[in-house]
């Protein structure tokens, strides 16, 4: 890799920027707590490790040069993200039929898998930003794991310190009119993002 330190840094700045991820983890670190705030974030990275397979291999670069491929991908992620968003305008019911536990809504592990994996501008991220530190005299295959995988690690560590601190104010994001308003703000952002996904031209 020409310049570890810099991808080491680059990569520190995209993890910490407010996007989709931090969007999905604050609001279910929020409603459910740190714990499934935790699983929210595993899946993510789990969702990034699955890009990282998929660019080192070159199954992203379909992505990239067949347009039907792309188009799919992409509405099938767009649509995923508006229905996580619509979700939060959608009155919840009262917890008296606690019964159903985690089996009346999806778990937050496989939400936070799917919403990464079922976005294509992650796909073009990874085999657009890794091969940048590419040395080609070396094998590219295992360099771009290599790079995915330090991605992923430093995206989990951010995600735990997040969800560690944001956790700490939970019991007074919980009150009622602030849960309201931070449900329906991300619930906005996450609609926002798959709307912008679904008209952005490849």
């Amino acid at each position: 890799m020409n310049d570890f330190l810099t991808f080491l840094l680059l990569s520190l700045f995209v993890v910490m920027s407010p996007g989709i991820d931090t969007a999905l983890i604050t609001k279910r670190t929020i409603s459910d707590g740190r714990k499934d705030g935790y699983k929210m974030a595993l899946g993510i990275t789990t969702g990034s490790l699955v890009h990282t397979v998929a660019a080192a291999f070159g199954l992203s670069a379909i992505l990239m040069q067949s347009a039907l491929a792309f188009e799919i991908v992409k509405y099938i992620g767009a649509i995923y993200l508006i229905y996580l968003g619509a979700s939060s305008f959608i009155k919840k019911e009262k917890d008296s039929k606690s019964d159903l536990g985690e089996n009346g809504r999806k778990s937050p592990y496989t939400q936070g898998l799917l919403s990464n994996v079922l976005n294509p501008k992650v796909a073009m991220f990874f085999i657009t930003f890794l091969p940048q530190f590419v040395n080609g005299s070396g094998n590219v295959t295992i360099q771009l794991i290599t790079m995915g995988v330090v991605y992923t690690i430093l995206s989990i560590i951010w995600f735990f310190v997040y969800v560690f601190f944001i956790n700490y104010l939970r019991e007074w994001l919980m009150s009622a009119k602030v849960q309201r308003i931070m449900d329906k703000t991300t619930g906005l952002i996450l609609i926002g993002f798959g709307l912008k996904l679904a008209f952005e031209k490849r």
